[in-house]
């Protein structure tokens, strides 16, 4: 028999509409003995079965949905959701051969967007970053491995296990090959530029895939541009806007280790003449500019997330509206801002509305080219706005 976990009445429980959530406070009581990370059913006040889950008392997302069937949760369901996953991707880019021998990157599975809340992989060019981020789903990494080398057939797989999430979900952090050992350097084909990732120290699984269509976006609009990639890590932005045409690019970051890896593709693309790199703030390089009166045909803001819980909000958009606003003004008359936030916690309206202030203040009016979020292979689903995390917004910036 397993655990029974009773909804409280009298309370509007989002699960009954889809999410995949239950917290704590939705909670009325639970039956049964069971550990952290174990298969629950849920009922509702009535008693009537909700769904499965896997639940943690430690997180205060207590209970993660995986199925709305009263079935066995075993390695068959756990494979088998992997395979799903797997051959979404298939049909979203018309791919047919083995994704091991694609030189492309893809996130092959998206934690809820693929309904295995916690599992992230991603796939550079045929090595797999691996992550299980709750305690649930890493109860069964042995059995996600075996799916991921079944379905995929990677060349290697790297664990980054290194998440600070982790920590509240009551686990340690662990990184390390799951296999034989690779360069964990890896060059990949990203819209006909190679791009290096390094899957062992990169930031999350070593690159950032969900901006890959918003990088190619912006090469028609930038060609002939002085270019400033503010926040380049290891240069996805900048590297597309030089195969784009654009005249030069100023790729920015606080960390010496991604603009190495920046400079290398420069050079692995034959781009170096155009290319330039400052190791800097952000922050306070867009003030001196701004003071010193260097302008740019293109601005490119892809900064790290600002908030990471809702009550980070308000001091993250104050951050997002600064950084917006030196960009502002450093751009062109008639140049061009892309801008980007990552956090889940920032609506698109309250990114929308920050932009508008920074315009005013500003003195600019801002046009709108495109406005769009992550690629489809990180699936968003409706009524679960938490899954759509990303915001990209390209605009021409017009002086009062």
């Amino acid at each position: 028999m397993r655990p029974v976990v009773h909804l409280l009445p009298k309370v509007k429980h989002r699960v009954f509409s889809g999410h995949p959530w239950i917290f704590s406070t939705e909670i009325g009581s639970v039956d049964g003995a069971f550990s952290p990370g174990d298969i629950v059913e849920v009922r509702d006040p009535r008693g009537i079965f909700v769904c499965l889950g896997y639940i943690n008392p430690e997180s205060t997302i207590t209970v993660r949905v995986l199925s709305r069937e009263d079935r066995d949760i075993d390695e068959a369901f756990f494979k088998e959701r992997v395979r799903q996953a797997v051959e979404y991707r298939r049909f979203l880019f018309g791919l047919s051969g083995s994704f091991g021998d694609d030189p492309g990157g893809y996130r092959l599975v998206y934690s809820e967007g693929d309904f295995l809340p916690g599992l992230v992989v991603d796939i550079f060019a045929g090595y797999v970053s691996f992550q299980t981020l709750t305690l649930g789903i890493d109860r069964w990494k042995e059995t996600l491995i075996e799916a991921v080398n079944e379905y995929v057939s990677p060349k290697g797989i790297y664990e980054r296990n290194d998440a600070p999430v982790r920590r509240l979900e009551g686990m340690s952090l662990r990184t390390g090959y799951l296999g034989e050992p690779f360069d964990p350097v890896i060059e990949m084909d990203e819209n006909g530029v190679t791009v290096l990732v390094d899957i062992q120290r990169g930031q999350k699984t070593g690159y950032f895939l969900d901006q890959s269509e918003n990088r190619l976006l912006i090469r028609k609009h930038l060609a002939g541009k002085s270019v400033l990639d503010a926040f380049s890590y290891s240069g996805g932005f900048g590297l597309s806007a030089l195969k784009g045409g654009a005249s030069g690019v100023l790729f920015m970051d606080a960390s010496e280790a991604a603009l190495d890896l920046a400079r290398a593709a420069a050079g692995r693309n034959r781009f170096s003449g155009g290319a330039s790199f400052e190791m800097a703030n952000a922050f306070d390089a867009l003030r001196d500019y701004e003071r010193s009166g260097r302008k740019f045909g293109a601005v490119l803001l892809d900064p790290p997330a600002f908030a990471r819980s809702r009550k980070m909000v308000e001091s993250a958009l104050a951050g997002y509206k600064e950084i917006n606003l030196r960009a502002m003004k450093v751009v062109e008359d008639g140049g061009i801002l892309c801008t980007s936030s990552c956090s889940q916690h920032v609506t698109p309206q309250e990114f929308d509305d920050m932009l508008e202030e920074a315009a005013k203040d500003a003195k600019v009016s801002l046009r709108v080219i495109e406005r769009r979020g992550q690629r489809a292979d990180h699936p968003v689903l409706s009524g679960v706005p938490e899954t759509e995390y990303l915001k990209f917004r390209m605009f021409q910036v017009l002086k009062w």
